[in-house]
């Protein structure tokens, strides 16, 4: 895969559009300028990698709006070793930002044809700490909670309860909740065993978080 001049001189001008609209965490725009989105979409999309959209990959789902990515991620306030379960690897781009941070990456894919493409792309282009499961993600991690940080990539109707007992006291999830057509962008920070608290910032369109787990037949 290539990473010409051309993409370079592309992301640096997606950098300061998505900059223009409000994100000011350096870190992150500089993991997005670093990170050739073009890799991670079908080579009829490579001429749309840095626009600001979200664009169709495999399995109906898409890659998230540059911009989305971005502010998930400075909600998350993720610090260099966080551990961080991500609930929906998608395309495994949001994976990769987080990874660039400097966070222990945990992905959760319900969709196997997703989960087995990240699983080989992702090493092959430097990313072989990222963890990837193939599992439902309204389930979490158990196994491996707790986490500093929990982000959910797709819209949930409700607070997944299992996810908020994998929070560290003091850790934070980020989470679009609302219905199919739009999503509150919602942060919830740990604050003891038995509380936390909620902060609603803005509307969103994410696909559906949904139960379960999708195998290849």
């Amino acid at each position: 895969m290539e990473d010409s001049y051309r993409h370079k001189g592309m992301r640096k001008k997606l950098v300061a559009e998505v900059r223009r609209k409000g994100i000011r965490d350096e870190k992150i725009l500089q993991a997005i300028h670093d990170l050739p989105r073009h890799f991670f979409l079908d080579k009829a999309f490579e001429e749309l990698a840095y626009t600001d959209k979200a664009l169709p990959i495999a399995a109906d789902q898409t890659i998230s709006q540059p911009y989305t990515v971005a502010y998930q991620t400075e909600l998350l306030n993720v610090k260099k070793g966080s551990r961080v379960l991500e609930v929906g690897t998608g395309s495994g781009y949001q994976a990769c930002i987080l990874a660039l941070l400097g966070a222990k990456v945990y992905s959760i894919e319900r969709q196997e044809a997703l989960f087995r493409k990240s699983v080989s792309f992702l090493p092959s282009i430097g990313f072989k700490q990222i963890r990837i499961f193939h599992k439902d993600g309204y389930e979490g991690l158990p196994q491996i909670a707790p986490f500093d940080r929990i982000l959910v990539t797709a819209g949930a109707r409700d607070i997944p309860e299992k996810l908020l007992q994998q929070l560290k006291v003091g850790g934070i999830m980020v989470i679009p909740v609302g219905g199919d057509d739009v999503q509150k962008m919602m942060r919830i920070t740990r604050t003891s065993e038995q509380q936390w608290t909620k902060e609603v910032f803005d509307d969103f369109r994410f696909v559906p978080m949904l139960t379960g787990r999708v195998d290849l037949s």
